[in-house]
Order: C-alpha cells, then structure tokens, then sequence
C-alpha cells in the first residue's frame, strides 16, 4: 500500500520541479530583455559613478531602447534637472545671507502737515540694489519685479529672485495708493509700487527684521499710514492670521491704529509666518 502511494506522489513532484524551472527560465529572459535596452550596472560594483538620467537617456538611445522607455527617462531628466536648480538656488541664497552687507539708510525726509511733523530716514531701492547687487550676482542670482493693478483695487509687487540654473522665488505684498502729502495721481502709484519693491526685496532675502524707520514720526507717537495698513493686511490675509488674536499680540485696538514703532515688529511676525506656511505647504 505504502508503495502505491509513492508511485503516485512521484509524478507530481516532478510536475512542480518542471514548473519551477519553467518559471525560472521566464524570468531569466526577461531579465535578459530589460538588459538588451539599457545596461544594467550589477550591485556591488563601485567601480564607476552612478549615471545620470542624461546618460542613462544616451545610452538608451543608442542602444534602441523602446519609445516608453525614452519618455520616462526624459521625465526623469527634467524632474533631476530641477531638483539641481532648486538645490543650488538654496546654496546660493544661504551664502547671500552670510555676505549681505548693513543696509544703509541715506534718504531723509523732513515736512510738516496738519497733521503734524514727519521726520524720519530711509533706504530707497537704488541704494539697497547698490549694496546687495554685487553679491547676487556673485553667486548667480538676479532681481526682477512683477507688477500689477486694477481700477479700484490694491496695487500688487512681486519681487521674483531668479538663480542662473533656472529655479525661481516670488514674495508678493499688496498695498492702496500712496495718498499722502500732495502726490497726484500718477506719483501716488509710483510712491506704492517702490515702496512695495522695496518690502517684498527685503522679506525676500530676509532683511524684513532690518532697521526701517519708513514713515516714522519725531515723536514716535503716530500710527501707520493706509498704504502701511495695506501692506499689514495683506500679510494677514496670506498667512491666514486671526485679526483679533494679532492685535493681541501687538497690544493693539485695530491695525488701522498700529503705532508706528510697532510695524517693523509686526511686518517681521507676519513674514515669518508666511515663511513657515510656505515651508509647510
């Protein structure tokens, strides 16, 4: 009986080692069909550095690989390509940052209204672009602006900082017209849209916390202007900041009754915020 038994059980074991061997085989040539396509380096050789998505896409090419094939390496050429932007951008940015000179103020202004004097010093754009150029460009970094406005809406700056590699930055503030003084209509745009170049430039590069005395009194006893207003508004809306809980922090009514010595503080907390958002995103 037992013998039976092993004369049955026998023609199966040798099925499933025939299956096995069969599926052994299979694997094998495809192995080998993904090998013909692209030259596979084996594991364990450190012999030569890893390839590229740019050489592993030469190589494939002329070796005949499939068109999927090439599609895919392409993809894979232009997602490593930015990933080296955005990678030198940071590298560059970070030795900006420790090379930055003081930003030095040599604007005045000095004018008496009903409201009261305004005497305060202040950085203009030509100046700041005159102290902090060179070291951009040192490290392949440009400056430009994006600037847009509609009839009865905020004036809208983006300072775009661009790398030679191709990876860009933008920081946009939005602010009212400059109505202030006897500005006409068209100086009241201008005075906006520098005003505001300035600001995104300086949260851009992280100068927001520097010594800014824009729109100061003597007496440091006034409140910020609309335009200020707008910006610190702005900044709100961005970082999606409780006005409420804002104001308390600042020991405050309203932003609309911001003392001045309080904006740079709070421009300052609000791009910080901004910052961390983004980094989160």
């Amino acid at each position: 009986m037992d013998k039976v038994m092993e004369l049955h059980a026998e023609p199966a074991s040798i099925g499933a080692l025939a299956t096995s061997v069969v599926e052994t085989a299979r694997k094998s040539m495809e192995a080998n069909k993904m090998a013909q396509q692209i030259e596979i380096i084996p594991n364990g050789q450190n012999s030569a550095p890893a390839m590229t998505p740019m050489e592993m896409l030469d190589r494939a090419v002329s070796q005949g690989a499939s068109v999927e094939t090439l599609s895919k390496l392409m993809d894979l050429q232009e997602r490593w390509e930015a990933n080296q932007a955005r990678k030198a951008f940071e590298s560059a940015m970070s030795a900006v940052k420790s090379e930055l000179p003081r930003i030095v103020k040599t604007k005045k202004v000095d004018f008496t209204t009903q409201k009261g004097r305004t005497n305060y010093q202040y950085e203009d754009l030509a100046s700041i672009m005159n102290q902090i150029g060179p070291v951009l460009s040192r490290h392949g970094l440009s400056v430009r602006y994006r600037t847009s406005t509609e009839l009865n809406s905020p004036i809208a700056v983006t300072c775009i900082i661009s790398h030679s590699m191709g990876h860009s930055e933008e920081n946009t503030l939005m602010a009212g017209r400059d109505d202030s003084g006897n500005k006409n209509s068209i100086q009241q745009i201008g005075s906006t849209v520098t005003y505001l170049q300035r600001y995104t430039l300086k949260a851009a590069l992280g100068l927001a916390a520097g010594a800014d005395d824009d729109g100061a009194k003597a007496d440091d006893t006034g409140t910020i202007t609309e335009a200020e207003r707008q910006v610190i508004m702005s900044l709100i809306d961005e970082t999606g900041s409780d006005i409420a809980k804002f104001c308390d922090a600042l020991q405050i009514e309203s932003v609309a009754e911001m003392p001045v010595v309080k904006f740079r503080r709070a421009v300052s907390m609000l791009n910080a915020k901004k910052q961390k958002v983004a980094a989160n995103a």
